[in-house]
């Protein structure tokens, strides 16, 4: 339905690089509740993170500045790939005989091949300016393990990567990315912590999950003080420095004579979602821009279509300070789909409280719907997309169809989070028949929440 009158890859020169993240906690209504320490169920101050984080990084989890400027040295690396082009997908539009306007932020030119980096880079540019010598982490798929793999070594920076068990038999090529990058990659559940010994002690076959990877790495980080831990998702100052994606698309859609009625990203802790939607829900707060935000989520792991709002960890033996967020409880166990960077049991504090507030929708989409998606973007717009990054395309899929069915005109932009070359072993699955959906019960998300409620969690009113 749509004739080209734009054109399809949409740069913008590297001059025009953002100066500055964006903090959206400056603007929201209602401000992100802040996290609680376990015992005490008061506020955390900076001297509870400070064995985990520097300060630097500390000090923009809590800022309440609009921007945050970023430091040249991290712009310097940033230009090895950014500005990341916008993409108007005309074959997909046709493919689908729609009258939506559809526009992609694609982050898999990045050297790990996702969005990752972008606070990779960050991260460990902060860590090495406090001196620190070795960070651990937790790595779900592979794309954060192989991001700050890739950032580390740009600062001599050792890293150790807890990967989850399950993604790291079934992506061994993320292994051999992050090893390149001299990262040290251990699957998760392992002999290396005691949070990793007591759990295969109980279940030897565990599967792992990020809760586990992540209470791994603490553990490992908190025990030796010259070692901090670095994490790829769900903190505010992760969100923060995603949002050069949005920030970029912003002035992309600008050149492109558009701007989006609908901006949609997958979602598994928040960090590509927020990136690329945090500087349009500005628009709708500050503006009043009649705008939908949708964050899309594995249907096998719904924290924000059919989790609770209220304190959790954000790992799972219970290593962190409690969470203001969307969750399924910090115990829940997500069956083992490919997207394993959407395998995670809760939501960021700022997402929640945006969802909480009905400044954005959140949908779930099942593993199969997501790779024929997946399959159809790449037959079309010739990119093979990260298992994660399909839930998006599936998602804009719909929506698409939606205004179809409706006769209506609407654009509609999607972050492309990452590329799927590392995942080709989905996709091969995918198409001989081996990929299955998975269902959740509402008695296993009563019974994780259950446990939530005995340990005397608060629920915010």
């Amino acid at each position: 339905m749509n004739t080209k009158k734009h054109p399809k890859k949409i740069y913008l020169p590297e001059d025009r690089l953002p100066k500055a993240w964006y903090n959206l906690v400056a603007d929201m209504p209602n401000k992100p509740l802040p996290p609680l320490h376990p015992a005490t169920k008061k506020p955390v101050g900076p001297d509870d993170l400070a064995p985990l984080f520097p300060m630097e990084l500390i000090k923009q989890e809590v800022t309440a500045e609009r921007y945050v400027e970023i430091p040249e040295p991290v712009r310097d690396i940033y230009r090895i790939w950014r500005p990341s082009p916008l993409i108007r997908a005309y074959e997909l539009e046709k493919a689908l005989d729609t009258p939506a306007k559809i526009y992609y932020k694609y982050e898999g030119v990045s050297p790990a091949g996702s969005h990752k980096p972008n606070t990779a880079v960050a991260q460990a540019f902060y860590n090495a300016q406090e001196g620190v010598k070795r960070i651990t982490t937790e790595t779900g798929a592979g794309q954060w393990g192989s991001a700050l793999s890739y950032a580390t070594q740009l600062f001599g920076i050792d890293l150790q990567v807890f990967m989850v068990k399950v993604s790291y038999n079934q992506k061994p090529y993320r292994k051999t990315m992050m090893n390149i990058w001299n990262g040290k990659v251990t699957p998760s559940p392992s002999q290396l912590t005691e949070t990793g010994r007591k759990i295969l002690a109980e279940d030897p076959e565990n599967p792992g999950s990020l809760g586990i990877a992540i209470s791994e790495a603490i553990e490992m980080a908190v025990k030796d003080p010259g070692t901090k831990y670095s994490l790829g998702s769900v903190l505010n100052h992760v969100l923060l420095h995603q949002t050069v994606i949005g920030l970029e698309a912003k002035e992309q859609m600008e050149m492109a004579d558009a701007y989006p009625d609908t901006v949609i990203g997958c979602f598994g802790g928040g960090s590509n979602f927020a990136g690329i939607s945090f500087p349009f829900v500005r628009d709708k707060i500050v503006d009043g821009k009649e705008i939908r935000v949708i964050a899309v989520e594995p249907d096998s792991c719904p924290k924000l279509t059919r989790g609770q709002f209220r304190y959790d960890f954000g790992d799972t033996v219970g290593l962190t300070p409690l969470i203001p967020m969307f969750t399924l409880g910090h115990n829940f166990m997500p069956p083992a789909i490919h997207a394993g960077g959407l395998r995670y049991h809760g939501a960021g504090a700022i997402v929640s409280q945006l969802l909480r507030d009905g400044l954005i929708e959140a949908s779930a989409v099942p593993q199969l719907e997501s790779f024929q998606a997946g399959v159809l973007f790449a037959r079309t717009e010739g990119i093979i997309p990260a298992p994660e990054s399909t839930h998006a395309v599936a998602q804009t899929v719909r929506e698409a169809l939606k205004a179809k069915e409706e006769g209506r005109e609407t654009t509609i932009l999607f972050n492309l989070s990452g590329h799927g070359h590392i995942d080709l072993g989905a996709y091969e699955q995918y198409l001989g028949n081996h990929i299955h959906n998975y269902q959740v019960t509402d008695e296993q998300i009563a019974k994780n929440l259950k446990v939530l409620d005995a340990m005397g969690f608060p629920i915010p009113e």
